[in-house]
């Protein structure tokens, strides 16, 4: 049990440094490679590498690059390419295009402020799929919900909590916890998407939405009435072409119709979600070429596309590779096999397990701030583990990648909280306490729901 009680000390380390605000990927590269040298000094697992360098100490510095390499042109490219995509639809307004018509439907629910509030959520679940940035999607919902949801009498505390409960569960082909995942599973993004996730995700919208219509109703009638006034004024923006709404959702439905579960064509067609994404961005490319009718601005505009792959690669690739070789090095600690002997000795079995690690992504997001890191740092341990428990590995880690998506909403260094409350004129802090019994309910009911029913 050294190395697996090596590996906790590891873990509350790095969770402190992040509390601290250090940077994630230096936290989790360093303590990755102290971890892998101190098992190899301790003899334990050995570092295993496609082309090892003949020394020990060495072979730590080619773990990054086989993990540079290997996510480079596997995860990391589609993940680029994912981030590349939202950026131009963002620029084009194409996502605002989308957000402003998905919630017009609200305005019917005026005489049930609490109603209309509550089912932001499953209108922004949607809308997150389609738009798979918790920041950016929260701050298109701030410029064009928050005012309507305040006006309707619904206090700035309850509007700023619907918002960022609308990007808790992180799915979809364009997600990058996606990615990761059917990564690790060899699995094809829309049969997860379709068969796994949306499965899951539908009663959880509809039990957090209750939670939230009575959690939201109940502490406002307590709130003072200075508390409930808005302070943002909402700023009308031109907006681009009704037409530019599919943008967003175009990859998903070219997902859809070129994959192994639809067989529409004589001869199978299936793309992945990278070409996917190349496709779309010319498509985009073309909305604009007729809308501006100006070929100069328009191959100007290629810019942003590798602006966001580039902004993309320095903070969720670069995130995917540092975690990569802080899993390696609890691994390589025995933290797997001390988590199995822990288990098995109590009892708790494949099942307890499973929710012991969901809990604890659940938590090392609401420390990280970052679903993305979490997931990312304990997701690769779970084929190993659920294979000698006898889990599917797909059982184990769907539910340990909500639960990742879900910390975020209920941590305040989170980037989503930061910048609504920011705009609310709120504290981050003030979001967590209104989050805190909804988010905690829900996933309550997901373990009850995946594991026992």
């Amino acid at each position: 049990m050294v190395g697996p009680i090596i590996s906790l000390v590891f873990i509350a380390i790095v969770a402190r440094l992040l509390l601290r605000k250090y940077n994630p990927q230096a936290v989790l590269l360093l303590a990755g490679l102290f971890m892998l040298g101190l098992a190899n000094a301790l003899g334990f697992a050995p570092l295993e590498l496609a082309k090892p360098t003949g020394s020990t100490f060495l072979d730590l510095f080619a773990a990054i690059q086989e993990s540079f390499s290997k996510t480079n042109a596997g995860v990391g490219l589609m993940i680029m390419a994912i981030g590349g995509f939202v950026a131009y639809t963002d620029k084009i307004g194409a996502s605002n295009v989308l957000v402003h018509y998905a919630m017009k439907p609200l305005i019917i629910f005026k005489s049930r402020p609490y109603v209309a509030a509550s089912l932001v959520i499953p209108i922004g679940q949607v809308l997150f799929v389609a738009i798979p940035s918790a920041a950016g999607l929260g701050l298109l919902l701030m410029a064009s919900l928050y005012p309507i949801l305040t006006n309707l009498g619904v206090s700035r505390v309850s509007a700023v909590s619907v918002i960022t409960a609308s990007t808790v569960f992180g799915i979809g082909p364009a997600c990058a916890t996606t990615a990761s995942a059917i990564e690790i599973l060899n699995m094809d993004a829309i049969i997860y998407f379709l068969k796994y996730q949306i499965p899951l995700v539908w009663p959880l919208s509809l039990f957090m939405m209750v939670i939230y219509f009575f959690v939201n109703r109940h502490y406002d009638k307590k709130m003072p009435d200075d508390k409930k006034a808005t302070t943002v004024v909402s700023k009308e923006q031109p907006l681009a072409p009704a037409i530019y709404a599919l943008l967003p959702i175009l990859p998903i439905v070219l997902l859809m119709v070129f994959s192994d579960l639809f067989q529409f064509f004589n001869t199978p067609i299936v793309l992945d979600t990278t070409t996917v994404m190349f496709i779309s961005f010319f498509v985009a490319l073309a909305f604009e070429a007729i809308r501006h009718r100006d070929f100069s601005a328009v191959t100007q505009s290629f810019g942003i596309f590798w602006t966001g792959m580039a902004n993309i690669f320095k903070s969720v690739v670069t995130l995917i590779i540092t975690a990569d070789i802080f899993a390696k090095g609890l691994i390589g600690l025995g933290f797997i096999d001390g988590l199995l002997f822990i288990s098995t000795e109590s009892g708790m079995g494949a099942i307890g397990l499973g929710m012991v690690m969901a809990l604890m992504i659940f938590l090392a997001s609401m420390l990280m701030g970052s679903g993305n890191a979490a997931f990312f740092a304990f997701g690769p341990l779970v084929p190993d583990m659920a294979t000698k428990i006898g889990l599917s590995t797909t059982a184990m880690l769907l539910p340990m990648q909500l639960a990742a998506s879900m910390g975020r909403a209920v941590s305040p260094v989170s980037g989503v909280l930061i910048a609504t409350a920011e705009i609310a004129g709120l504290t981050s802090m003030d979001i967590v306490k209104r989050n805190i019994i909804p988010l905690f309910g829900t996933l309550v009911f997901l373990l009850i729901t995946h594991f026992l029913l």
